[in-house]
């Protein structure tokens, strides 16, 4: 019985062992792909035609939590130096009692950029979502991803193997929680198996291109 558990035991270790040699696999790949179209500043990014802001969490009342508004701020700061022409926010709207995007629409109004240059993706319900949606139903050509540096290899990581000319700039204005970070892990290993098998999102549609009315897609 002994020499089973310690058969069993060193099993256990090497399978864990594999597991965390695949995990950083899967961690470097995405950094290296994703490493030279991350930029720190607005000065090293060349102008591109849409800012894509990727969604996250609002508080029950509907207004954004710091995460999500720094991510629009930046957004924010891309149009006012004229680096993008609109800007695409993406999100999960899939009750009536969580909207994603409408909050950032509305702070966006009220920061002075005008309706027509906002384009909601309602149906962004996770980062290859967005980025593939972006790409077929927006048919967005030229973009500058903004979301947090824990993020944001991951978001270009997937556009740009979705064909996207794809840059990003992180968002971070303030320290966020630790499980944003251990989340990566596994959105990581996620995000390579879409990639792989060319899954599609949950829903599609009609096409709203960013070149056209951002009212068909309020």
């Amino acid at each position: 019985m002994k020499h089973f558990f310690l058969i069993l035991f060193q099993l256990t270790w090497r399978a864990l062992l594999v597991l965390i040699a695949f995990v950083g696999f899967i961690f470097l790949l995405i950094a290296l792909e994703s490493k030279m179209y991350i930029k720190s500043t607005t000065l090293e990014l060349n102008d591109a035609h849409t800012a894509i802001v990727l969604g996250a969490a609002v508080f029950k009342d509907g207004t954004m939590t710091t995460l999500f508004k720094d991510r629009v701020d930046t957004a924010l700061m891309l149009y006012k130096e004229k680096k993008v022409k609109n800007i695409l926010v993406t999100g999960d709207n899939g009750t009536l009692t969580h909207n994603e995007v409408n909050p950032a629409r509305n702070y966006l109004l009220s920061q002075g950029v005008p309706s027509e240059d906002i384009f909601l993706d309602h149906a962004g319900f996770d980062t290859y979502s967005s980025m593939y949606r972006a790409r077929d139903i927006f048919l967005v050509y030229s973009a500058i991803i903004v979301t947090q540096s824990f993020h944001l290899p991951r978001a270009v990581f997937i556009a740009r193997n979705l064909g996207m000319d794809a840059y990003g700039i992180p968002s971070d204005q303030h320290t966020y929680l630790f499980k944003n970070y251990v989340r990566e892990i596994f959105a990581d290993i996620k995000a390579v198996f879409n990639v792989l098998y060319h899954r599609k999102p949950k829903y599609l549609g009609d096409q709203i291109p960013v070149t056209g009315d951002s009212s068909e897609s309020i």
